[in-house]
């Protein structure tokens, strides 16, 4: 794990840290736009699912990254999947295994409740994130992900 670096599970009065994370992320990402009061109740949201969790590192006393992770059923492996919607990192924080450690502990924190597979989204425009991923042997796949707003 990144020295000086904690993970763990988060908590309600982490929300400002988290959106202001997720604000990073969602700048480099042209499919989400930055909101700070939907990502706040996206992750209330997930806080309240059993099946779900949100992972944050901390260091020196603030939160310098987030990991989420949902469970499905995975009629393809048979089992449940973990799927990771958001990773990110402080950009200072960045390249001092932070994101490696939320990773690591997504993964125990799947393998725990029985998951068989571990997926997650990045942007195909972020290259560093997907060298990143590459790195910690994710695979690509064929798959391509569709989305319709229903609201």
């Amino acid at each position: 794990m990144a020295e000086g670096v904690t993970v763990r599970e988060g908590r309600a009065e982490d929300t400002q840290a988290l959106t202001t994370l997720l604000a990073q992320l969602f700048a480099i990402e042209a499919d989400f736009a930055i909101d700070p009061a939907v990502q706040a109740r996206g992750l209330r949201l997930l806080g309240t699912r059993p099946d779900a969790v949100i992972l944050v590192a901390e260091a020196e006393g603030r939160v310098v990254g987030m990991c989420t992770v949902q469970l499905t059923a995975s009629t393809a492996r048979g089992g449940l999947s973990a799927g990771i919607e958001d990773v990110v990192v402080d950009q200072v924080w960045r390249g001092r295994g932070v994101g490696r450690a939320l990773l690591a502990a997504a993964e125990a924190w799947a393998r725990g409740r029985g998951a068989v597979r571990l997926a997650l989204l990045a942007d195909e425009t972020n290259l560093p994130a997907l060298d990143f991923y590459d790195r910690l042997g994710f695979t690509r796949t064929r798959l391509v992900w569709l989305a319709k707003a229903l609201d």
